[in-house]
């Protein structure tokens, strides 16, 4: 396991300490999960629903996953990026989830997490996983690739179990849509640079060596 970074610790913790403050105080709960009927007099929800979780399990999973995955994605992307990942993810997950189910209530990391999911495959597709159950080892490319898969079955399917499979698909996208910025963003800076410095070389003549 990668050693832990800074915001996958902070997140862990906030996820925990809110799981046991919302038991305690259910009608908090219910003024910080995200719904789309109230988003408009509760602005804040898009992002504290984040925080909340449906049960010990739902909790449990999300947190086990993001310690798996997260710290190496926050290392390679920076704190600023993985945090504007991860919670860009999240808003993502709730929207999409509303655009199908435009009056269902959403708790949960499990959007920014899938996000989190895909870009640790992003950059470790061929790292090999094991799951938890089965005990199956498998290259990430293809867990990350078959948990959105059946997401996408299960939401098209309207099993009626309770969960937002769309939310998930939506993280995925988001989570993906910014890696791929994130990427040129910083591929193109590379190119400007590049091309500002061999610009400056040709000006001033500083191209190669000179012998007297």
């Amino acid at each position: 396991m990668y050693a832990m970074t800074p915001w996958v610790q902070r997140i862990l913790i906030a996820n925990v300490v809110m799981f046991f403050v919302t038991a305690s105080s259910p009608g908090l709960q219910q003024v910080l999960a995200f719904n789309p009927v109230m988003a408009f007099r509760q602005p804040w929800s898009v992002v504290t629903y984040m925080f909340l979780h449906g049960g010990f399990g739902h909790l449990f999973f999300n947190m086990f996953s993001l310690v798996i995955f997260g710290p190496r994605l926050e290392a390679k992307l920076g704190a600023n990026a993985f945090l504007r990942l991860y919670f860009l993810s999240g808003i993502g997950a709730a929207l999409f989830q509303t655009a199908f189910a435009p009056s269902a209530w959403m708790v949960g990391a499990s959007g920014a997490v899938y996000a989190v999911l895909v870009g640790f495959a992003y950059y470790n597709p061929h790292e090999t996983i094991m799951l938890l159950f089965p005990p199956i080892p498998m290259p990430a490319w293809i867990l990350a690739a078959g948990l959105v898969a059946l997401s996408l079955y299960n939401g098209v399917a309207a099993t009626g179990d309770g969960v937002a499979h769309f939310a998930h698909l939506g993280g995925a996208v988001v989570g993906f849509a910014f890696l791929r910025w994130w990427d040129w963003r910083r591929g193109s800076a590379k190119r400007d640079f590049q091309r500002k410095m061999g610009t400056q070389s040709n000006g001033s003549g500083f191209v190669g060596e000179r012998v007297s």
